[in-house]
This record gives structure tokens, sequence and C-alpha cells, in this order.
């Protein structure tokens, strides 16, 4: 019987790329002369700090864009809320992966909501969707796509 698995996974080495590239051009703005203002990147988080509150705001539409550049989705992104710290603002960024319990339950209840005849299975971070037709299998891709769940997801292990 044909399956799919449904995962949220983001490219370690874009994500950094993408920081590295808006830590280029935070050296490179205008705007951004004479200002103490940074990218920190790790593993799970990036940290963004700068003088002012809006200045945050503009480095995260360009940590956006440079992101949208390498082909990473900006829902993957999760902002903290900005902590002052002396002369500092800074705010963490968290990359979303993998899918957690409550969202998987979300999605296996809108796929069985629309009434396809499919079988979904969690399994750790991932679901597996498993029907008879591809083309049922090919409606519950497009209808995940289309439910907007705040979270980018790929289709992975389609087999027939």
């Amino acid at each position: 019987m044909p399956s799919f698995d449904i995962v949220s996974e983001i490219n370690n080495e874009e994500v950094r790329n993408a920081v590295e590239n808006s830590s280029r051009e935070l050296d490179t703005r205008y705007d951004f002369r004479g200002v103490d203002a940074s990218f920190k990147w790790t593993k799970d988080e990036t940290t963004l700090s700068a003088e002012a509150d809006f200045q945050l705001e503009q480095m995260l539409d360009i940590l956006r864009s440079k992101l949208v550049k390498r082909n990473v989705d900006a829902n993957c992104l999760e902002t903290s809320d900005p902590i002052h710290s002396g002369k500092t603002f800074s705010i963490t960024v968290t990359f979303k992966q993998g899918i957690d319990q409550p969202l998987s339950k979300k999605i296996i209840k809108l796929v069985k909501d629309s009434k396809l005849k499919v079988q979904t299975a969690i399994q750790g971070e991932k679901i597996r969707v498993t029907g008879k037709k591809r083309d049922d299998l090919q409606a519950v891709m497009s209808l995940v796509k289309e439910a907007g769940l705040g979270q980018p997801f790929q289709f992975n292990n389609f087999r027939d």
C-alpha cells in the first residue's frame, strides 16, 4: 500500500548561512553604523542583540529575508519577548523542528475530518499516512499544506 511521512525539518546549514549573511548585511547597513548590534548563532537558536527595540525588529526582518532566499520557511521561527539588560535589548529566535504531540493530533483530526480513506499513525516526530490510492495521499498532502498550522511541513518516503 502506498504511504508517506509528514515531517517538519529545517536544514541547519542553510540557517547558519542565513544568520551569517544577515550579520554581514548588518555590517554594511547605514542605519546600523556605530550601533552595537549582532547576531549570535548556536545549533538550536539565534540571539539578536541591539541598542533599541525597533532595531531588533529590523534585524528580525533581515533574518527572515535571508532565510527565504535560502529556501527555509520563515514559519519555523519562534521568537521570545525582548529582554532589556543594561543598554542592550535581545531576542532569542528558535527554529521549530519536528512535530510535537498536540500538533500531530491536530493533523490527524484534520485528515480524519476530511473523510479520505487513509490511515494515520504517529511515529515519534513524524506522521505516517497510508492509503490504497495515490490520489488520496496527494489530497492529504494538499490538505496539510493549505491548513496553515504555523509550521512548515515536508512529505518524504513516498512509497508505492
